[in-house]
């Protein structure tokens, strides 16, 4: 259940952080979105653990994700951008 969950939530979070974003969103589809949600948990959960928000055992919740997939989906689209001049 553990990684359907993480599935689930990252889905909802890269969709939220799609709609959130500025910017052309190129990253389209069920896959890439789902991949952005999941990468933007991972990442709020590293930043929250250096922080010290997070003890090791904790994960970033459902707003953590989304922070984390919009930043994620912003670094994507500057280098998107960047290789596209």
């Amino acid at each position: 259940m553990g990684i359907l969950w993480i599935i689930v939530i990252g889905l909802v979070a890269g969709i939220v952080a799609r709609l959130l974003s500025a910017g052309p969103n190129k990253p389209a589809g069920f896959l890439l979105t789902t991949a952005l949600g999941i990468a933007g948990a991972f990442l709020a959960t590293f930043i929250g653990q250096a922080v010290g928000w997070y003890r090791a055992d904790q994960g970033a919740g459902f707003i953590g994700a989304i922070v984390g997939a919009v930043i994620v989906l912003f670094i994507w689209n500057r280098v998107a951008a960047s290789r596209a001049s």
